[in-house]
């Protein structure tokens, strides 16, 4: 058997996983007002007046405030100038105040009043002319602020919200950082777990309590387990099959530390290692090595993409999205959402900058046989780009336990 593979069980991992959290420092006011001012610095550039930021992980991000979205709005109006007016039910004025980081007064509607008026004329009264909506906003909102006020002209938002978050500050990285450790070392729990006749259920189960465990309260945030020829279906199949000899595994999880994302992939063989295995097993790892090595300050995110596509074009796979081969895009951003803008995918043309955090999962299916996808994650600096986890060390010894 593969080292770190089998020969344990859930009760016997679990009770050696300890909090992973004391390091967590929670985003601070002073950046939260930092987001704001680049927002407003970019909404200059663009010529806008204001942009409306909706409940969510937009209005989070911005001001702190922790909502969750619904068929009522809720948001914020930032103007270009810093004025920061927040829109609400009224009865939820009270409970919204409660979770505000960045204050700001709220605007209140009633329940039989509409909230797209309120917003128009709040729009009126800051001389707002041009107006940057959050690109979360359902369509029937975004239609029924068009008939609330048919002079505002409503632009896409996202041009300011993917600019300001796609750049991430020291204090994010960190939290990014000790969330993909924490789940880097569930896989690894994970791993000794597996037995012949074990279900996705039991250890996808397994791998909730384990997020928890290491201090992710929430457990984990998704959790994708295959084995077998499911693995060569990314995200998974209707009846998933239990655990055989000599199945391929893959295992796609991630938990949330103080709302920010990990999301990790491992691939190993559960059991005999065949030559077939090791052929498709290393040509993703030299993918993923590509397009990290591809992934450079000025360049486009696409080219990324094109790095891995390139090289498993060289040994034989594809082309382009054909399998066997990569069916997808290499990577996407990552933060308070598990996929955020830019991607790594033909056609972004987002040029790589200083703070930038993304996935690099190039997975390789081969339909009837297995698909093996190794994710990790890694972050643009001043240098390149820099592991959050080291990938994956060989397919006779994924978690580099060196013996």
């Amino acid at each position: 058997m593969t080292p770190g593979i089998g020969g344990s069980d859930a009760q016997t991992e679990l009770a050696q996983l300890t909090n992973m959290t004391q390091q967590v420092k929670p985003i601070k006011l002073a950046e939260y007002q930092q987001r704001i001012a680049l927002a407003c610095n970019q909404m200059q550039l663009l010529g806008w007046d204001a942009m409306y930021i909706h409940a969510g992980t937009n209005l989070n991000y911005f001001t702190g405030t922790n909502w969750y979205p619904s068929e009522r709005l809720v948001g914020a109006l930032l103007t270009v100038d810093g004025i920061l007016q927040y829109i609400a039910p009224y009865f939820e004025i009270g409970t919204l105040e409660g979770y505000m980081q960045v204050a700001g007064e709220v605007q209140g509607w009633q329940e039989h009043e509409s909230p797209y008026w309120l917003l128009s004329q709040c729009c009126q009264q800051q001389g707002v002319k041009t107006l940057g909506l959050d690109e979360s906003m359902p369509y029937f909102m975004v239609a029924a602020l068009q008939q609330a006020d048919s002079e505002l002209t409503l632009v896409n938002g996202q041009v300011v919200s993917q600019f300001c978050r796609s750049r991430k500050s020291a204090a994010e990285i960190e939290l990014l950082q000790i969330a993909k450790h924490m789940t880097l070392e569930v896989h690894k729990a994970a791993a000794r777990i597996l037995r012949v006749g074990i279900s996705t259920a039991e250890v996808t189960a397994f791998i909730h309590q384990a997020h928890k465990a290491v201090g992710a309260p929430q457990g984990s945030y998704f959790c994708i387990v295959l084995f077998g020829e499911d693995t060569a279906f990314p995200h998974g199949v209707k009846s998933p099959k239990s655990l055989a000899d000599d199945d391929m595994v893959l295992i796609d999880t991630g938990c949330e530390v103080e709302k920010y994302k990990s999301d990790i992939t491992r691939s190993y063989v559960f059991g005999e290692i065949t030559d077939r295995h090791r052929v498709i097993w290393q040509a993703e790892k030299m993918a993923q090595a590509a397009a990290f090595e591809a992934a450079q300050l000025g360049q486009a995110c696409e080219v990324v993409d094109q790095a891995a596509r390139s090289y498993l074009a060289t040994q034989g796979f594809g082309p382009d999205y054909q399998t066997p081969g990569l069916p997808h895009r290499t990577g996407h951003g990552v933060g308070m959402d598990i996929h955020e803008g830019p991607y790594l995918v033909r056609g972004d043309k987002t040029q790589l900058d200083v703070g930038m955090c993304f996935s690099n999962e190039p997975m390789l299916c081969v339909p009837g046989e297995f698909g093996v996808r190794l994710e990790d994650h890694f972050y643009m600096t001043a240098n390149g780009p820099k592991w959050f986890t080291e990938p994956s060390h060989s397919i006779d010894d994924p978690f580099a336990l060196g013996y």
